[in-house]
């Protein structure tokens, strides 16, 4: 059985946003992290679009929150925006919605 997914591309050529997309699943997040993490950090980004996302898990879920709280550590403000709507479910059940607000 293999965990590993497509690969996550993350795109921060658009000012103030970083789009996220590929499968953000167990296989994936761990790489997905660091490379949305750094994205984020660069000139004060605002928002996450994570509209580019075909798959997601639980991992995928812990990928975001992670990366938001990381940002609320710099003291900056992230949106998410286009969650899927797998991912919203997830956070909905999780109880967690109100931290990706």
């Amino acid at each position: 059985m293999s965990v590993a997914g497509a690969p996550v591309r993350v795109d921060d050529g658009s000012p103030g946003s970083v789009r996220v997309s590929g499968e953000l699943t167990f296989g994936t997040a761990a790489a997905a992290l660091k490379a949305i993490d750094t994205a984020v950090a660069r000139d004060g980004r605002s928002e996450l679009d994570l509209s580019g996302v075909t798959r997601s898990d639980s991992a995928g879920l812990a990928c975001v929150l992670a990366v938001l709280a990381q940002s609320a550590e710099r003291g900056r403000k992230l949106k998410v925006s286009n969650m899927p709507e797998g991912m919203h479910l997830l956070a909905s059940v999780c109880e967690v919605e109100s931290l990706m607000a």
